[in-house]
């Protein structure tokens, strides 16, 4: 269902090597490593804190001489993609994905460059270093450090004694401290200490991790200026080494371990403080018991640390722990329950004051709850995954479609009906325009209803398939109705579909592995409305109608526009001459730390829970208080609470800050996947609950007995029992003015399904034309538009309306069919250059990316030359992405169009696009433009004429 690597990063981090030249080492299969035909032998373990050396170094920097064969060899710290690439050379090893496996690239050192992993977005979190070329001998030697003495004999800092001698013990953790093998006895096996002498001390290891305590030193003089020590275990907040000035507790430097075994050393600066007593405390409060059912304990919950020693002047260690690379974590999240039953996790929920929640359905009433939407009678239709996560062979589905309803308002669903079963692999279900439509890779089926019995009125249709089964928790998936009457629905990065008509052809088929998707109910047509994010699993729209979707592990909140990119967690945009991507809207992330999404996991209710979020809500109605309606809310599944969040306008789209959580679980086995209000504005939500919060493509791993349904209420809410299907058609225009959102959206889709009305239409127009509220306008616009009651003259007398909103969406209509009228397209021209409204502007791009090229050079340009877009958070991206296929149709044109750009990039892109032609025209036309800028002399085309030399082969800059 959703992307949940919930992998503890740092249980998963396993010894390296760092091999010199002549030397061989055995790799964990205890295959010998053939050291004969290279001068430089380097083995780096590869997580995503980065690249690891034997000494513990991070991202170390790699020495060799010039001319020496060199083979940097990576290992697999974890499952994770990743990879190992030099810059310069531009050498890129295989990719490698499972936890030990390996890979390396071979070279020849001719100058100092970059390695890297490759893998999007692993180089940005810290998966990069340096190799350099040096002269002479290559030498890791240091200055000699001395014991600190008292009463002239040296303190027993580096236990060389055997014993604690100089040390005071508290608590269990280091009564028996000290640990002379390596492996140790309270380690894992493959856990490499690297300690100094005979002796070093921890505090509990991997056998002892629960323990906590202190240990401190006696006080000494500090006569050096400076010192080191060695220090190795977990980098978390209650798991450290302090110096402490005497008689004062006062802390002068701290440090905790890097997360990993080998023992470091660490430097400290003590010249403010030379002849003034110090000690040192060491600290492990962290008891590593995870209370997380399937989380083992945590084995880097413990500290080790040897060899106390005062310097003349700062040494020098090429394995030195620096601060900068300690990314620390808080400790673990309290977990309150785990494994409840479906009453006691109501109770256990801790909703802010007026509100509760009740407990609706659960276990064996209702099990597995995958996807749910809400009917016109205010019942909720539930899918039942019995099948996830593997597809059952052809006939054997094990799926079924429920009915439940609420009779009597008391928050319970005390009626059930069975609608149909023997479904496979269901992800996505909608209801409307005349039945079930449902996503079941690799098909989108519809299933008409009898509506009068509840019961399929004939067999399941397949409208499209080719919807891949690569990753079953990212198929296609949260089916709902967009304003404008279409089907929309999402759609994960590891799955790759190929989506049409069934016994369609490739060249009628649409590609997405990433993104946002739409089908037309009557019309039935396919498009990927846009492109990229991670695995989707919540979309909704505001009261504007505009998209927003809350995805995993990379930032959360996208606002989606048709025809845009997004940043992608993996893979590259179909588009190749894409070049960049819009980011998230987003002013925060839900975890803590720098180490990537998934460190943060079960440490991060700080900051809404961690990475991986299921449903998208906003709030469209008033029955809760105020601050909470146009608020989107999503489930956080590591964090087990609601997130909120905030929109504010600017510019073309929206910030997205963090509210406080609406609400925690305060149970680990909690899943809500989706979340829906109803007509009384109360609130349904359906929960996988399961103690696995991972996706696997093993069935196993999953407990298919479980599940519940849960309703939040305020003490404002009053239960209706509703049914608008029976409602008549001027009934359900007046519903486009009600504050609650449910009454709009079902009766705007019952109004789609009556069909063209000569009454609702001027009634509707009546709305369009004279309420105040300009959103009650755009109902009324998307109403219209969906029961076929605009022509093209109307819309185009919108594009003048006063109302930005209402400009923009006229423009969206008129484009629907992707194309328009050759007056329609003069208008847009106009507008691009004189309307005043950023979102117009956008919607005039968004319009471009669906018109045929030859169309779109009027409005692209006078788009291009709006300075005031150069920092908005979407227009200079868009406005690239509807020019991008213009250079094809004419490159000059389209060069000399850029040239004129105040938009960041579109030359330089331009420039790119012109140059994969890779005609000798395109040379000859890149070569002009060169020479044209090099007459100008300048500074502002300094770094186009070095693009432009790259791209031409190394020609000179004129």
């Amino acid at each position: 269902m959703i992307r949940l690597f919930c992998l503890l990063t740092a249980a998963l981090l396993a010894e390296v090597a760092f091999i010199p030249a002549g030397f061989a080492q055995k790799n964990k299969s205890n295959a010998a490593v053939d050291t004969s035909n290279v001068d430089r032998d380097y083995a780096l373990e590869a997580t995503m804190l980065g690249f690891f050396g034997t000494d513990g170094a991070r991202n170390p920097t790699l020495r060799a001489n010039k001319g020496d064969k060199v083979r940097i060899k990576i290992t697999n710290g974890e499952l994770m993609t990743h990879d190992i690439s030099l810059e310069k050379l531009g050498l890129k090893s295989k990719v490698i994905l499972e936890k030990g496996s390996s890979t390396s690239i071979t070279f020849t050192a001719k100058e100092s460059d970059t390695y890297f992993c490759s893998v999007p977005g692993h180089r940005a979190a810290g998966m990069v270093g340096s190799f350099e070329v040096v002269q002479g001998e290559i030498s890791d030697k240091t200055i000699a450090g001395q014991l600190p003495l008292k009463n002239g004999k040296p303190l027993n800092l580096n236990f060389e004694t055997g014993t604690l001698q100089d040390w005071t013990v508290t608590g269990e953790a280091f009564a028996n401290a000290i640990v002379s093998q390596d492996p140790s006895p309270v380690h894992e096996k493959d856990m490499h200490i690297g300690f100094e002498g005979t002796h070093f001390i921890s505090s509990g290891g991997s056998l002892n991790a629960r323990l906590t305590g202190t240990l401190t030193s006696a006080s000494f003089k500090v006569s050096q200026p400076f010192a080191a020590f060695r220090v190795s275990g977990g980098a978390l907040q209650d798991t450290r080494v302090e110096l402490v000035l005497a008689g004062s507790d006062s802390v002068i430097y701290d440090i905790t371990g890097s997360g990993r075994a080998t023992l470091q050393p660490a430097v400290v600066d003590l010249q403010p403080y030379l002849n003034q007593e110090i000690f040192i405390r060491i600290i492990d409060n962290e008891t590593g018991i995870s209370q997380i059912p399937y989380i083992p304990h945590d084995k880097w919950a413990h500290i080790n640390f040897d060899d106390f020693l005062f310097y003349p002047s700062r040494p020098e260690f090429p394995n030195e722990l620096k601060q900068k690379d300690i990314i620390i974590l808080p400790p673990l999240d309290p977990v309150l329950h785990a494994g409840l039953s479906g009453v006691k996790a109501a109770q256990a929920m801790t909703p802010p004051k007026g509100f509760k929640v009740t407990l609706a359905a659960s276990e064996p009433e209702v099990v597995k709850p995958i996807s749910f939407t809400i009917d016109a009678r205010g019942r909720l239709w539930v899918v039942e995954g019995h099948t996830y996560p593997v597809r059952a062979p052809e006939g054997q589905g094990r799926d079924r479609i429920l009915i439940l309803e609420d009779t009597d308002g008391d928050g319970t669903l005390d009626k059930k009906k069975v609608f149909t079963e023997g479904l496979n692999l269901v992800s996505g279900i909608e209801v409307g325009m005349g039945g079930v439509w449902l996503g079941a890779a690799p098909n989108l089926m519809f299933i008409p209803v009898d509506a009068k019995n509840d019961k399929p009125a004939g067999p399941p249709q397949i409208l499209l398939d080719g919807w891949g089964l690569h990753d079953t928790h990212e198929v296609l998936n949260n089916l709902r109705w967009g304003p404008d009457g279409w089907l929309y629905g999402t759609h994960g990065v590891f799955t790759h579909s190929n989506v049409g008509k069934p016994g369609a052809p490739d060249s009628e088929r649409t590609k997405i592995n990433a993104g946002v998707w739409r089908y037309h109910p009557t019309m039935h047509k396919f498009e990927v409305f846009a492109e990229g994010s991670s695995n989707p699993w919540g979309i909704d729209f505001n009261d504007f109608g505009h998209a927003f979707i809350t995805v995993c592990v990379i930032p959360h909140m996208y606002h989606t526009i048709q025809g845009a990119r997004y940043q992608r967690q993996a893979g590259n945009h179909f588009n190749p001459y894409t070049y960049d991507d819009i980011k998230t809207i987003g002013d925060h992330v839900h975890w803590v730390g720098e180490r990537g999404p998934h460190a943060g996991n079960f440490r991060s209710a700080s900051a809404g829970g961690g990475h991986a979020h299921a449903g998208a809500m906003i709030y469209l109605t008033d029955s809760w208080p105020k601050e909470y309606r146009n608020e989107i809310f999503m489930n956080n599944i590591n964090g087990a609470r609601l997130n909120v969040d905030h929109f504010e306008k600017s510019g073309s789209g929206y910030i997205a800050s963090h509210r406080p959580d609406f609400m925690a679980m305060n149970d680990s086995w909690s899943q809500w996947l989706n979340m829906k209000y109803d007509a009384s504005g109360s609130v349904w939500a359906i929960d996988w609950y399961d103690k696995n919060q991972c996706h696997s493509p093993n069935p196993d791993v999953h407990d298919k007995t479980m599940g519940r349904i849960f309703k939040i209420t305020s003490d404002n809410d009053k239960w209706v029992k509703v049914d608008l299907n029976a409602a008549s058609d001027l009934e359900l225009v007046n519903y486009q003015l009600h504050r609650n959102e449910w009454y709009v959206r079902q009766a705007r889709t019952i109004l789609q399904e009556r069909g063209p009305n000569k009454k609702v239409h001027k009634a509707l127009k009546e709305i369009l034309a004279n309420n105040p509220d300009e959103t009650r306008k755009l109902r009324a616009l998307w109403t219209l538009h969906v029961t076929k009651g605009l022509t093209e003259k109307e819309l185009e007398a919108l594009l003048s309306n006063q109302s930005e909103y209402i400009r923009s969406w006229a423009i969206q209509l008129l484009a629907e069919d992707n194309d328009v009228s050759p007056e329609a397209l003069k208008q847009f021209a106009e507008m691009a250059r004189t309307d005043s409204s950023a979102l117009v502007r956008l919607y005039l791009t968004s319009a471009m990316t669906r018109l045929v090229p030859a169309q779109r050079w009027d409005v692209v340009e006078a788009l291009m030359q709006k300075e005031e877009d150069k920092n908005d958070h979407n227009l200079p991206l868009m406005v690239w992405y509807a020019a991008e296929p213009l250079a094809a149709v004419n490159m000059k044109r389209a060069l000399q169009m850029a040239e004129k750009a105040r938009l960041p990039k579109i030359l330089p892109y331009t420039i790119q696009r012109v140059a994969a032609i890779n005609t000798d025209e395109s040379k000859k036309i890149l070569e002009e433009l060169n020479h044209k800028l090099g007459m100008n002399h300048s500074h502002e085309h300094h770094e186009t004429q070095m693009l432009l030399g790259t791209l031409l082969g190394g020609s000179k800059v004129k």
